[in-house]
C-alpha cells in the first residue's frame, strides 16, 4: 500500500462536514462561548500540528509498520496467522492502547497538564476532538509508532485504525442530538456523544472517566465507566477549574497552559 495521506484526509473531510451540519442542525446541549472564536482557534491548533508532525517526525504509524514488516520486528510478524484475524486484532489492541494511554495522561500529573488543553474547552464539538497540544501530540504519535512496532501490526490495520479513530474522536465530541433509545443501545459498543461528554465534565470523578476514543468495552472492562453526569447533560458544565476566562481560548493561551497553574 502507497501512502494513504489521501485516504485519511478524505475520511476527515466527509467527516468533519457530516458531523458540522448534525451539530447544527440538532444541537445537543447550548453552547456558552462564541463558536467561531473557538473554530478559529482549535482548528489553528489543529492544521498547526499537522504541520509541525510533517516537518519533525521522520516517520509515522504506517511507516513503522511498513519497516516492522520488512524486518520480521512484533509479534503478528512472527506467529502464522490469517492476515484478516492479525487485521481485525490489530485494530482492537491499538484502540486499547490508545485508551491505556489516554488513562495514563490522566494519572500522571505532569502529562495531565499537557492533556488538561484538551480539557479546557469550554464546550465541546467535533473540533475539540483534534484539540491537543503540540507536545502531546508528538508524544502520541512516538507511544503510537512504538506500539505498532510491537505489535507488528499490517499497515492496512494502521490505515483502518487511523481512520476510524479520527472519526470517532470527531463523532463523539460532536455537540449533535442522538436518540436516547440509539444511545443506549450503540453505547454498549462504541463511544457516543452522550457517553463522552461526560468525560468533560468539570466534576472531577466525572473528568477521570470513560476514557474511550472508539470502543466502550475498555471503560466497561477497567471499571472507568460512568453513565451520566451528575448534574444531567443541561447541566453539565464542561472545562477544567484553572482555566475559565474566555481568553483561555485564544490559541497563545492554549500553547502556555501546560505551564501554567
Amino acid at each position: 500500500m502507497e501512502d494513504p495521506s489521501i485516504i485519511r484526509l478524505t475520511f476527515f473531510i466527509g467527516a468533519f462536514l457530516l458531523f458540522a451540519v448534525w451539530e447544527w442542525r440538532k444541537p445537543r446541549k447550548q453552547l456558552t462561548q462564541k463558536k467561531w472564536i473557538r473554530w478559529v482557534n482549535n482548528l489553528g491548533l489543529i492544521f498547526s500540528n499537522s504541520a509541525m508532525i510533517a516537518v519533525v517526525m521522520p516517520i509515522l504509524a504506517f511507516q513503522a509498520a511498513q519497516i516492522a514488516d520488512a524486518r520480521s520486528l512484533g509479534f503478528f510478524n512472527v506467529v502464522d496467522l490469517p492476515f484478516w484475524i492479525t487485521v481485525l486484532i490489530s485494530v482492537l489492541l491499538l484502540d486499547m492502547a490508545i485508551y491505556i494511554q489516554h488513562l495514563v495522561f490522566h494519572r500522571v500529573p505532569l502529562l495531565w497538564r499537557l492533556h488538561r488543553v484538551h480539557h479546557a474547552d469550554q464546550d465541546i464539538d467535533l473540533t475539540t476532538g483534534s484539540r491537543f497540544h503540540p507536545i502531546e501530540i508528538i508524544l502520541s504519535v512516538w507511544i503510537k509508532i512504538g506500539v505498532v512496532m510491537l505489535l507488528g501490526a499490517p499497515a492496512l490495520a494502521v490505515v483502518i485504525f487511523e481512520v476510524v479513530l479520527n472519526v470517532s474522536a470527531m463523532f463523539n465530541h460532536s455537540n449533535a442530538r442522538m436518540p436516547l433509545t440509539l444511545d443506549k443501545y450503540l453505547r454498549k459498543v462504541i463511544v457516543t456523544p452522550d457517553m463522552h461528554r461526560v468525560h468533560h465534565s468539570i466534576v472531577i470523578r466525572e473528568t477521570h472517566s470513560n476514557f474511550g476514543f472508539f470502543l466502550s468495552i475498555w471503560d466497561r472492562l477497567f471499571k472507568t465507566y460512568i453513565s451520566q453526569p451528575t448534574g444531567g447533560h443541561d447541566g453539565c458544565v464542561i472545562g477544567v477549574p484553572q482555566f475559565r476566562e474566555g481568553r483561555e481560548q485564544i490559541l497563545d493561551k492554549m500553547l502556555t497552559q501546560p505551564f501554567r497553574n
